[in-house]
């Protein structure tokens, strides 16, 4: 072991003649190259923050304007210290004979040289956080940029700097802006008129006009107040009390997942699968250590997003409270944490001052696999705790986890970079059984046995025993489209590293490495008793989640394109057809957006319910022509997009009004209006996860390395949770969710709805063509 080794290093025994000291010279440079690779890590961080913190500014342009300001003071022979210096040193010493006039000019070039540098620096970043305000570029329609687009791109690009690192924009994004009382009601108000009858929605008028009158005002106030002070004035707000103040379990209702592979298989062998992974995760930890992954754009590489979020995706975890949660983040972790058959390990990443190669990786996974002992008492289904209620959670991890081993062995976990399950079941897609299959991955992902993931930790590597891999993240600490991004790089990776014809790992096993450290546990009678107690909680929750993941074939956004219509809008319009179908009525709808275009952002809700959506449903349902359904559907495609974009750009309507709500609390203030908005069900929530690095997958050649995508269980008892990623040009893959529990819902019966939906509107456009 790493442990043991170390603690050999320096032995010593007391003789008669004295203290004879044994030094183990392999320990000894085990300890000299961690702690080498520790100060590298340290100083390459220092650099990267010095780099960040001068942005757009550079050695190279600071080495330009100071020599530029001395040569110019040298021609025109004048002082470049502009008499400070002298001034300073006379009025320190009382004397100048500390310093000669050549050398007081050197200096005080550089230093005054230094100032114009950051004044340049300071210049840049505040017209760049002008241009990036101005998001008239997202009204253009799709494929056409105005000459006013055009002028405005140049500009970024000049003020912009040359390589940037992933946070290198992050002084110069805009701050969330706090939109107007009287838009946020009036875009409110039209967002639940479909949703109610004449006498509902004037009541609802009323309370909407009484609170933008009297109670509103004043809590914009506090709410501006806070906008003009924080980075954000939601974020905070958002991650304290929608996320870890929540006391139900964060299993299904917070935490999600994503999916191997569609249709390829690149090793049977577990332990193999589980090297290229878990290296190709540390590859990118390393390249997210050292700020080389690049930032995030929009509209050709020219609109910079917020990369706040990747700052806690490694070495986090979700600590319980009993009254509300913390997120712990640490620097630096050197080890992972495994677990398989009830077995908690601890696996060191480094060795011999680098990390482990895949094969190395995989040696240690075999040891564990290999492993035969038994679990201790209660540590099976210790993970339990983290799928169960979190007050409980909280009470046990104070009283049976705050000292002694068990302190240690929780301590590995948590700080571990993140957690691994090598599963003992088989996942993936089955060509023979395609439907069950999946359904049964998406759960097993999801979910699992309820204790043999730590749902806790930022994100779990679930590796099956068939080599299917899947991917189970917590949500509190950031988005899915971040973990989507380490998840395409891991993707794209595995057949770059790639498997011998034995099915190993590229590589050779090392010598001399030490095996992985079990994990020691001493879990009293009554712990065991909290464990099984939510235990029973979480798989009360997970046998009633109904999953279902399927491949939509018949076109993809290749063919929506074609139609001048929007992908995402064509595909939200088709969930309200389905809906409608299944339900035969409307209902609030929530579809994620992002507003990571400013500083610190995160999300925005998207109302795809719209009048112009319903409008377009009515007339499919009633007796219509094609002229008038296709006259709908485009209407509501365009009503679509233009929400998007204000969700986008900060003009969205829940974060506001949640942050409203949220004040109303603090100053103590009760707003029936604002009571009655945030109880309000969302029964369908969306979410498109996107393809962020197209770049690494080619599809057009390699079909078969679609990605399933991913998803998450249903928000509302009696309602539907659907994701859907758009893959390459002919695929859409799209997961439902829902509870068995609920009499309304059937996640098969609504995929079919989807399906039918999406069929039928594309007939419009086909017989359009057809017409043509």
């Amino acid at each position: 072991m790493a442990e043991a080794h170390q603690a050999v290093a320096f032995q010593f025994t007391v003789t008669p003649d004295g203290i004879d000291l044994h030094l183990c010279h392999e320990a000894l440079r085990q300890v000299y190259l961690s702690g080498l690779h520790s100060w590298k890590k340290r100083f390459i961080r220092f650099k990267n923050g010095i780099m960040t913190g001068v942005y757009p500014g550079s050695p190279a342009g600071f080495m330009v304007v100071v020599v530029s300001y001395m040569s110019y003071n040298q021609y025109k022979q004048l002082d470049p210290s502009l008499g400070l210096i002298a001034k300073l040193i006379y009025t320190l010493v009382s004397t100048d004979q500390y310093m000669s006039t050549n050398s007081q000019s050197i200096v005080g070039g550089v230093l005054v040289g230094t100032g114009l540098w950051v004044t340049i620096i300071m210049i840049m970043r505040n017209v760049l956080k002008c241009l990036l305000s101005w998001h008239g570029w997202m009204q253009a329609r799709h494929g056409s940029v105005s000459w006013s687009t055009h002028v405005w791109m140049i500009l970024v690009k000049i003020f912009s700097g040359r390589k940037p690192m992933l946070y290198s924009f992050q002084n110069s994004l805009p701050r969330l802006p706090v939109p107007s009382i009287k838009d946020t009601c009036r875009r409110y108000l039209e967002s639940v008129r479909p949703l109610m009858d004449d006498e509902q929605y004037e009541r609802m008028k009323g309370l909407t006009e009484d609170f933008k009158k009297n109670l509103g005002p004043r809590l914009q106030w506090y709410l501006k107040l806070k906008s003009w002070w924080a980075s954000n004035y939601v974020s905070d707000w958002w991650e304290e009390y929608i996320y870890l103040r929540g006391r139900a379990p964060i299993m299904v209702n917070s935490n999600y997942y994503a999916m191997d592979f569609l249709y390829v298989f690149p090793t049977s062998n577990q332990a193999a699968r589980a090297g290229n992974t878990i290296h190709a995760i540390m590859l990118y930890r390393r390249k997210l250590d050292r700020a080389q992954i690049k930032p995030i754009y929009l509209l050709a590489n020219k609109v910079p997003l917020c990369s706040a979020q990747w700052e806690r995706m490694f070495n986090t975890t979700r600590i319980p409270g009993l009254e509300t949660d913390t997120i712990q983040h640490v620097n630096e972790s050197k080890h992972i944490a495994v677990y398989h058959k009830g077995r908690f390990f601890k696996v060191w990443m480094f060795y011999d001052g680098r990390l482990l190669l895949p094969r190395e990786i995989e040696q240690q996974m075999q040891r564990i696999l290999a492993d035969e002992s038994e679990p201790l008492p209660g540590e099976e289904r210790l993970a339990a705790l983290t799928a169960g209620d979190r007050t409980p959670w909280a009470k046990a991890r104070e009283t049976y986890f705050s000292r002694g081993k068990n302190k240690q062995s929780l301590d590995a976990i948590e700080k571990a970079a993140f957690f691994v399950t090598l599963d003992d079941t088989e996942q993936g897609y089955d060509a023979k059984n395609p439907v069950k299959s999946l359904d049964r991955y998406a759960k097993s992902v999801l979910h699992g046995k309820c204790y043999d993931r730590w749902f806790d930790k930022s994100f779990n590597m679930i590796i099956f025993k068939n080599g299917t891999m899947g991917l189970n993240a917590e949500h509190s600490w950031a988005d899915a489209p971040i973990i989507g991004h380490l998840w395409e790089h891991v993707l794209s990776m595995d057949p770059k590293l790639g498997y011998t014809e034995d099915d190993h790992c590229n590589g050779d096993p090392h010598p001399n490495l030490p095996g992985p450290q079990r994990l020691q546990w001493d879990i009293p009678a009554e712990c065991q008793e909290t464990i099984e107690s939510s235990l029973t909680v979480a798989r009360t929750l997970a046998d009633d989640v109904d999953c279902h993941i399927f491949p939509f074939t018949e076109f993809g956004k290749g063919l929506i394109k074609k139609c001048r219509t929007s992908p995402d809008a064509f595909i939200q319009i088709a969930l309200q057809l389905a809906h409608y179908r299944d339900k035969g009525k409307f209902c609030l709808t929530y579809e994620a957006s992002m507003t990571r275009l400013f500083r610190e952002g995160r999300t925005e809700t998207v109302r795809s319910c719209t009048m112009e959506a319903c409008a377009f449903v009515r007339s499919m349902i009633r007796d219509e022509t094609r002229e008038e359904r296709l006259r709908l559907l485009k209407l509501a495609a365009e009503k679509h997009q233009n929400m998007y974009r204000l969700a986008m750009t900060g003009q969205g309507i829940d974060r506001h009004l949640f942050c409203l709500y949220v004040v109303s609390k603090y100053l103590g203030e009760d707003s029936p209006f604002l009571k009655e908005v945030l109880s309000e069900p969302w029964r369908l929530s969306t979410s498109q996860t996107p393809m962020q690095q197209l770049e690494l997958f080619d599809l057009v050649r390699h079909p078969e390395y679609a990605s399933s995508g991913g998803g998450f269980g249903p928000v509302a008892d009696d309602g539907y949770g659907v994701s859907y990623i758009i893959v390459g040009e002919n695929l859409i893959n799209l997961h439902i969710s829902s509870k068995y529990s609920s009499p309304e819902t059937d996640s098969h019966r609504f995929g079919a709805n989807i399906r039918q939906a999406m069929l039928d509107m594309l007939d419009l456009f086909q017989l359009n063509n057809k017409a043509k």
